[in-house]
């Protein structure tokens, strides 16, 4: 069976994946940007955004690493936009495709959990938007059978993750530690994920973060 992973998750070294105020101007809260400093300078990213350069170091090995095997994302609806509420509650509900423009990175189906139904929504580069309202356990059911085999993986934002480990449904978890302090914002570790059966298997300084991988026993 097709695992599911976390991976290239960023996080401060006080504990926050996500900063205070998230919304439009600020979509990571404020210095949540800071998180994924580690990523702008690697290879990897630079490809992706059609640039030439970048380090191949440890960093970009790790980055690489997160799109391996990956068949299909679920996401929360934090992730997708900052929206709420009913889609077809305005013109900005309605015509909010995403983060990422008309062309989103994932290339692949995308499983998006909210409270609110919407119609599949087709990108280009391949991506496909479906919209769950049936909780995390359909939208990973739904995203395996998507996969075709390959993993599933938790794009985000923290309490999608946090859901998803509380219900013991994540395999391994990547994690990006920042040398960055944000003081407030959104906790990812909370409850006792020692006792949940998540062990420390791995862990690599790498030149912007700390990179550390978690197993599900």
């Amino acid at each position: 069976m097709s695992q599911v992973r976390v991976h290239n998750f960023g996080l401060s070294i006080d504990g926050y994946g996500a900063g205070r105020n998230q919304g439009l101007k600020e979509p990571l809260g404020v210095g949540g940007e800071e998180l994924h400093e580690w990523i702008f300078g690697t290879a990897y990213w630079h490809e992706r955004t059609g640039e030439s350069g970048g380090s191949t170091g440890k960093d970009d090995a790790w980055l690489r690493a997160g799109d391996e095997g990956i068949g299909s994302t679920v996401m929360g609806r934090n992730m997708f936009g900052p929206i709420r509420g009913r889609w077809d509650a305005d013109d900005d509900a309605r015509s909010w495709h995403g983060w990422w423009g008309e062309s989103p990175p994932f290339g692949h189906d995308v499983f998006v959990l909210t409270h609110h139904g919407r119609d599949p929504l087709p990108m280009a580069g391949g991506t496909t938007f479906h919209f769950v309202t049936d909780g995390i356990r359909a939208a990973i059911e739904a995203a395996r059978k998507a996969a075709n085999g390959g993993d599933v993986r938790i794009g985000g934002g923290v309490h999608t993750v946090r859901e998803a480990v509380a219900a013991g449904l994540v395999d391994q978890l990547h994690l990006a530690i920042a040398p960055v302090l944000l003081g407030a914002g959104e906790q990812l570790f909370t409850g006792n994920w020692a006792a949940d059966g998540y062990r420390l298997v791995e862990s690599e300084q790498g030149e912007g973060a700390m990179h550390v991988r978690l197993q599900h026993s």
